[in-house]
């Protein structure tokens, strides 16, 4: 075999040193800090748009009972864990229904929710309109037939009016 000398082992020692470090920092992935705990604004402003699992129409973010606690902090920790809002909601609904929602989604009968409002809302404006509409503006076809079923009275022929007349005559000639 050939001689390595005092230098060549050197170097190759280095190549190794520097080769191993690179191998480690490649492998070893950085440590990230751990980030900090989510607040209670953070948690309320999730909790706010679902309702207690126990109570009926309460938010879960001013629900005293021990379950909504428990909710609670169970969003903190996925909150923690860098879930979104929406994923949160997604996994509760998931393990307890749409009926913790504050929103359902519009799937199945909930669709209903979204259609009917603005329908009835719609018929019932349409509802008024005509109703507004047949009371200030009679048909035509209404207006003539009344003016053609009752004649009106001439002034002269009408007694009560004669019987004024007669009146205002009678004073005028007391008076005058």
């Amino acid at each position: 075999m050939f001689m390595i000398g005092k230098t060549g082992l050197l170097r190759r020692l280095a190549w190794l040193v520097v080769l191993t470090g690179i191998l480690i920092a490649v492998a070893v992935e950085p440590v990230s800090a751990q980030q900090p705990t989510p607040s209670d604004d953070d948690v309320n402003r999730v909790a706010k748009q679902m309702y207690c699992p126990v109570c009926e129409n309460i938010p879960l973010d001013v629900c005293p009972t021990q379950a909504c606690a428990q909710w609670r902090e169970l969003i903190r920790l996925k909150l923690s864990e860098g879930l979104t809002d929406e994923e949160i909601r997604q996994y509760f609904a998931e393990q307890y229904g749409d009926r913790v929602l504050d929103v359902p989604p519009a799937r199945g009968l909930n669709w209903l929710v979204y259609v009917l409002p603005p329908l009835f809302i719609a018929g019932g404006v349409w509802i008024v309109a005509r109703v507004f509409r047949s009371m200030v503006k009679p048909s035509a076809e209404n207006a003539g037939a009344s003016l053609e079923t009752t004649p009106t009275p001439s002034v002269a022929e009408d007694p009560y009016v004669a019987k004024i007349e007669e009146e205002l005559r009678r004073r005028e000639r007391e008076g005058g």
